[in-house]
């Protein structure tokens, strides 16, 4: 149930803040190759075969390919103990970045900046002659050639050494729960589900892909598993991407009526017909990839990177999440903007504690603003109990309370 929507791309001016370390690129002496086949987590990948994985396998034939939907991508490579870097290679394909930023971490979670490109124009970038440490490398890409995303056929990544030894590329274990936060897919899964308990009263929220009603809080139908609504912006989203994918589905014919009453409460031209057809359309593969597409597009995605700026593990990136699916993401960054009057972000120095209770004061403040939403249980009974339980990593087992309904997981 969201109130407004807003295009992507958010958090990227936060993670840009970081100083710029001053970088030289001249020949540099011989050095140790630290990354091949070391674990890599990917902001996003087009499809298993050009998962992050392929970016560090010693094979320039593979290729790592962003998803294509706008905002900033990125690539997360574990060199598996704190490494003195002083090169880095990147040989990209033909949807390279334009501008991009490669950043070291000792943690994960706070990047300081290695070197910056802008105008970039493709083929292979030699980095050499910097001078930085860290467990942690990310390429940052900020800006595309192509509308496609980006494309990188390797990431090699030089300094003193000793290498360490490999670790496994097919998965993100070796990265801690605290710099992968949502981004492994157990996590996800359980921000999922945490939202699905307060949006559709169940755990299960691929059961809730032909959920449609009325919830009688000024937004119109309320449908699907995150509650796109007639009157937000959202649902007229996902039925036009829905329509894009398959032209001659059931919803299609009602996209007049969808434009016309976005920003109301109205059914004008949806009823009788068009409960039924959600209904039926939800039976559809393709409109149930669509919507979980469209929520990972529209909130998903840009709550999380926007949290992960603010250097926030993993609650505060579901906090984050629940709020722009109630709010929209253009109501998550008021809620946010509130907390930062009382309370500094860690990115920014402050305690991630006491930025999170003041998040979720003012997340509470603006839920009391609407009386369908004056039941605060999602924040009181579920996330402020995390908070204070000290569990900043969501692990599990959780037991919290919704709308009046018991959990676990």
């Amino acid at each position: 149930m969201r109130a407004n929507m807003v295009a992507l791309g958010v958090g990227v001016a936060a993670v840009c803040t970081v100083p710029l370390a001053i970088t030289v690129t001249a020949d540099a002496s011989a050095d140790v190759l630290l990354s091949r086949r070391h674990a890599v987590v990917a902001s996003s990948a087009q499809d298993s075969a050009r998962a992050g994985a392929m970016a560090v396998d010693g094979d320039t034939t593979t290729r790592w390919t962003s998803g294509a939907d706008p905002g900033s991508q990125w690539l997360r490579l574990d060199l598996g103990r704190a490494q003195a870097v002083t090169r880095v290679r990147l040989i990209w394909d033909a949807p390279h970045a334009r501008t991009y930023r490669l950043q070291l971490s000792a943690n994960g979670v706070t990047w300081t900046d290695l070197h910056r490109r802008t105008g970039g124009d493709g083929g292979i970038d030699d980095v050499k002659r910097l001078s930085g440490s860290g467990r942690y490398l990310r390429l940052l890409a900020t800006q595309r050639a192509q509308a496609s995303g980006f494309s990188l056929r390797e990431l090699q990544v030089f300094g003193p050494g000793p290498a360490t030894a490999a670790t496994p590329v097919t998965t993100s274990a070796s990265v801690p729960a605290a710099a992968a936060g949502l981004a492994t897919s157990r996590k996800k899964e359980l921000a999922l589900q945490l939202v699905s308990s307060a949006e559709n009263s169940t755990l299960d929220w691929r059961e809730e892909f032909d959920y449609i009603e009325d919830i009688g809080d000024g937004r119109g139908y309320t449908a699907g598993i995150v509650g796109f609504c007639s009157g937000t912006s959202d649902m007229l989203a996902l039925v036009t991407e829905y329509t894009r994918r398959s032209p001659r589905n059931k919803l299609a014919r009602y996209l007049p009526a969808l434009r016309a009453v976005d920003g109301s409460a109205s059914h004008r031209g949806l009823d009788p017909g068009f409960t039924a057809a959600w209904k039926a359309a939800a039976a559809d593969p393709v409109f149930r990839k669509t919507q979980e597409d469209e929520r990972d597009r529209m909130y998903f995605d840009p709550a999380v990177t926007l949290a992960t700026a603010d250097g926030l593990r993993a609650l505060g990136q579901f906090a984050y999440y629940d709020a722009a699916v109630m709010h929209g993401m253009s109501g998550l960054r008021e809620i946010r903007a509130a907390a930062l009057q009382a309370a500094k972000t860690p990115k920014l120095g402050g305690d991630e504690t006491v930025f999170l209770e003041r998040f979720l004061d003012a997340r509470v403040r603006e839920m009391r603003t609407e009386e369908a939403h004056s039941d605060v249980s999602r924040v009181e009974t579920a996330q402020r109990t995390f908070l204070r339980a000290g569990n900043l990593d969501l692990n599990t087992p959780l037991t919290w309370r919704v709308y009046g309904d018991r959990f676990a997981a």
